[in-house]
């Protein structure tokens, strides 16, 4: 016997370990039976579960060559547990294993069962856990189910891969609490990966083939590239280690279902009804085999099927041949009844060879799958046309590889804009198309290519002699530059280049392409040209279709929010969004809809605010697009206009995702977020650290503009909390001298705020009075700036005394945080005005709400109209229409007769 049975008095947890989830119902109960897949972490959830109930633990772990061994199971007790009634039990069965043969009838049984029972009676106080019991001999099984009958005090925890509820009482115990060990989140599966340190979109992809399986997950990651791109091409392979876990999942199915589940893995969609058809009458029958099985969903909705893992739809379809996998995909364009699906299948069936006919068929479907939006579909049937494409007709399939490459990056499909890639690379010999493709390949690989490097190289080398293809591949590297490796000067340097080079070579769309980089880059560091570049990037005609964010007219938005031309930036972006969308851009969509986000938080519209940024979040997670970009802006729009808590972890994902994906700028933007938000709830220690890795990297960039990422003034004000007034002091000086000389006027009221609060700081109230009302009145079109700042000023005169001028500007902020939707903002006023009441603390409150939301909440209980509310508590009615949707909120209530019986009635 492999594993004998052995005590374990404590139980301990690895640190740092990802435990699986165990329903808090199985605390308590005497008998659990756990159940589940291989690897799903049965063992640990048992171990979890005795530690719960606090005793030492008996672990018998039976192996498989135990299962043919009659009573090796009740050997392996006896010998664990060193009493008479043991020695007893181990002498019995020594005895009885020289008979010929095994005592499972008459008067040795009975013995069997009487001494088990005493056994277990007279142990001392333990917890009894048989791991694989499937692998639990028979006979041992039947004599520990009589014996745990009568010691129903015993608690025995059993960990068994093949038992399901359904199959009739488990062998310990008809009481016994059955749990499936469920799969781990994407969050634990996130902490159970650290120690690879994987990328966030590596870990999503483990997370998805793994279907939260710690085993498998573990298998995956340890097959993962630590650094650099996911090979290319083809179709994807499990390493060994889970081909084996996914092995024996898959046999514990007949072959019938196994054959079924295939097909359903050649589908992109898969329904009940194409298997049904598919399978014939025992098709529901096999399903729900594969369902009780663990391995896959069929209680959808929309009578969708879907793996509970795709490593076993990855699986069945890497064991086909390629005759059976042609085979198998005739099949299903025959039973197909989507149109699409029909003409995929079609092209699958005849996959290896060329075919004008076929490849032109699914040319036409590729176009409209991108019409029906359905962008991986058409990546795919683009790429098939191109393979599908005689190599004699080199125009053509170079063609369709093109438009392959341009439809995975639609979708986020590296790998097919890879393989499109190398196909244009084996047969085209022309230069266009060879450094056309590798340039839509660097396109569409955004920051996720690590081997950009080896690729300019290749496109250079190719380009040899052509000044228009030189050109564009300057203008490439500028932009990596610039995002990647934060070096904007040289990103400048290689825009003035590819603009020359383009201009001489007549190629006007990739001047006006590289003028634009140009003035980003020259803007950044605080050129005095940036603006005239811009302007002569608008004027340079462009002769070909160009992305909607990468267009000079995006820039000049950018430009204008950075300014605080809010109007003129919403103007410009949003004919732009309309261009993105029917390009089918996400890439670009995302940006320009990040935009319009950040313009309308900015301008106080906070509603359209976190409208876009939603929108732009789901676009980048369904095209599988860089997380760092979506996580800034929405972080910034949470944390304004709705919770403060999921805007912090937006922030804190951004800096992960940045960090990752080696992209310095937008890991600047995400610590700025994290920054403020830590500032603004309270927290100025841990902003403190992330504004001052800000400052670092802006200086490491050479950003000078202060009115690109405005981190100025929150970390002169984490240094004025802290009591570092001198290096405060000398920041605001030195960013107000830049911005003036720049003449960025939109920086100075933000610093004007802070400089007040160093003067209050200071004891100079008077002074920091005048400041903040100054700011205030500079920042009428920036309701949200306005309702800061004079939050500031109610601050200040209250540390000087003036509580009436301190409620006038708390109710002021109040009114401008409640009527432009910032809740968060809101709040913060509410409790200003609550401290500045006064009002002695009242024991009969609801221990949830500030005082200002008792008091309204109780006047709206005894029936007072909200404009009574306002009339009585000298606040507006949408003050009042705020509050009470706090206090809603918090007491989980839905209406005033649910309010009425919450709090007690106030009659004012």
């Amino acid at each position: 016997m492999r594993d004998s049975a052995k005590w374990v008095s404590a139980p301990e947890e690895t640190a740092g370990a990802v435990l699986p989830g165990v329903p808090d119902d199985a605390d308590g109960t005497r008998r659990v039976v756990l159940f589940g897949p291989p690897g799903i972490g049965k063992t640990t959830a048992a171990g979890v579960l005795g530690r719960r109930l606090g005793l030492p633990v008996l672990r018998l772990a039976p192996g498989p060559q135990d299962a043919r061994v009659p009573y090796a199971g009740l050997l392996e007790v006896a010998l664990a547990l060193p009493s008479p009634p043991a020695r007893e039990l181990a002498a019995e069965l020594d005895e009885a294993a020289g008979e010929p043969t095994a005592p499972e009838h008459g008067g040795a049984a009975l013995r069997l069962r009487r001494l088990t029972a005493a056994l277990l009676r007279d142990a001392p106080p333990m917890t009894l856990v048989v791991d694989n019991a499937q692998w639990l001999d028979p006979a041992s099984a039947a004599v520990l189910s009589w014996a745990l009958r009568l010691v129903p005090g015993l608690p025995a925890i059993v960990a068994e891969r093949t038992w399901r509820p359904e199959s009739g009482v488990h062998w310990c115990g008809e009481d016994a609490h059955p749990v499936r060990v469920p799969p781990l989140t994407s969050g634990q599966v996130a902490a159970l990966l650290s120690p690879f340190r994987l990328s966030p979109r590596e870990v999503a992809r483990i997370h998805a083939c793994s279907g939260g399986n710690p085993a498998l997950a573990l298998a995956l990651a340890d097959a993962a590239p630590r650094h650099g791109d996911r090979p290319g091409g083809g179709e994807p392979v499990l390493p060994p280690t889970a081909r084996r876990l996914v092995g024996e999942w898959l046999n514990e199915v007949p072959a019938r279902v196994r054959e079924l589940l295939t097909l359903a893995a050649l589908d992109d969609r898969p329904d009940l009804e194409l298997l049904v058809r598919l399978g014939g009458p025992a098709a529901e029958t096999l399903l729900a085999r594969a369902e009780t099985a663990g391995l896959l969903d069929i209680g959808r909705a929309d009578g969708s099927v879907r793996f509970t893992a795709s490593a076993i739809g990855t699986e069945l379809t890497t064991r086909l041949t390629a005759t059976a996998r042609r085979h198998l995909h005739t099949r299903l364009a025959e039973a197909s009844r989507d149109t699409l699906r029909r003409d995929r299948h079609t092209a699958l069936a005849a996959a290896g060879t060329t075919d004008p006919r076929t490849a032109r068929h699914t040319a036409r479907a590729a176009d409209r799958a991108r019409l029906r939006g359905e962008h991986a579909l058409a990546a795919e049937l683009s790429l098939l046309a191109a393979e599908l494409t005689p190599r004699e007709d080199t125009e053509q399939l170079t063609e369709r590889a093109l438009t392959a490459i341009r439809d995975a990056a639609h979708c986020g499909d590296l790998t097919r804009s890879q393989a499109a890639t190398r196909l244009v690379l084996e047969h085209e010999r022309s230069p266009d198309p060879r450094v056309n493709a590798l340039l839509t390949l660097l396109d569409a690989s955004g920051q996720r290519l690590n081997s950009a490097d080896e690729l300019f190289a290749e496109a250079v080398h190719e380009a040899a002699g052509r000044p228009d293809l030189v050109a564009r591949i300057l203008l490439r590297q500028a932009i990596r530059a610039n995002l990647n490796e934060g070096a904007p000067e040289q990103a400048d340097a290689l825009a003035a280049q590819a603009a020359a080079l383009a201009r001489a070579a007549g190629d006007t769309t990739t001047a006006a392409l590289a003028l634009t980089m140009q003035a980003r880059v020259q803007r950044v560091l605080g050129s005095p040209g940036a603006d005239a570049t811009l302007e002569r990037a608008l004027s340079t005609p462009r002769t070909a279709p160009v992305a909607a964010n990468a267009t000079p007219e995006h820039l000049a938005a950018r430009h204008a929010l950075f300014d605080d031309r809010l109007s003129d930036a919403r103007t410009l972006l949003l004919p732009l969004l309309v261009q993105a969308q029917r390009a089918g851009d996400a890439e670009g969509t995302v940006d320009i809809l990040r935009g319009l986000a950040e313009v309308e938080v900015r301008a106080g519209r906070c509603a359209g605010a976190l409208d876009y940024a939603a929108r732009a979040r789901a676009l980048t997670d369904s095209a599988g697009l860089p997380t760092g970009p979506v996580c800034y802006t929405s972080a910034l729009v949470e944390g304004t206009a709705s919770r403060a808590d999921s805007a912090l972890a937006l922030a804190r994902r951004g800096v992960d995702a940045s960090r990752q994906e080696d992209n310095r700028v937008f890991l600047s933007r995400n610590l700025f977020a994290l920054g403020h938000l830590l500032l603004v709830t309270g927290r100025p220690k841990e902003a403190l650290e992330a504004l001052e890795e800000v400052r670092a990297l802006e200086e490491l960039q050479r950003v000078r503009d202060p009115s690109v990422l405005r981190w100025h003034a929150d970390l002169a004000e984490c240094l004025v909390t802290l009591g570092r007034f001198e290096q405060a002091r000398e920041l605001l000086t030195g960013t107000r001298r830049t911005a003036t000389e720049l003449g960025r006027d939109s920086v100075l009221p933000s610093l004007a705020r802070v400089h007040a609060l160093l003067d209050a700081a200071q004891g100079d109230y008077d002074t920091a009075a005048r400041r903040l009302t100054d700011a205030a009145d500079r920042l009428a079109h920036l309701p949200i700036e306005r309702g800061r700042t004079l939050l500031a000023l109610s601050h200040t005169e209250r540390r000087g005394r003036r509580r009436a001028s301190a409620r006038e500007a708390a109710q002021g902020a109040a009114d401008l945080f409640t009527a432009h939707e910032a809740h968060p903002w809101a709040e913060a006023a509410a409790e200003t005005l609550d401290r500045l009441e006064g009002s002695p603390p009242d024991r009969s409150a609801h221990p949830g709400l500030t005082r200002a939301e008792e008091r309204c909440a109780r006047l709206a209980a005894g029936g007072a109209s909200n404009r009574d509310i306002a009339a009585a508590l000298s606040v507006s009615v949408k003050t009042v229409e705020a509050t009470l949707t706090r206090v809603y909120r918090k007491l989980d209530l839905h209406s005033r007769v649910q309010l009425a019986h919450a709090v007690t009635p106030a009659h004012e």
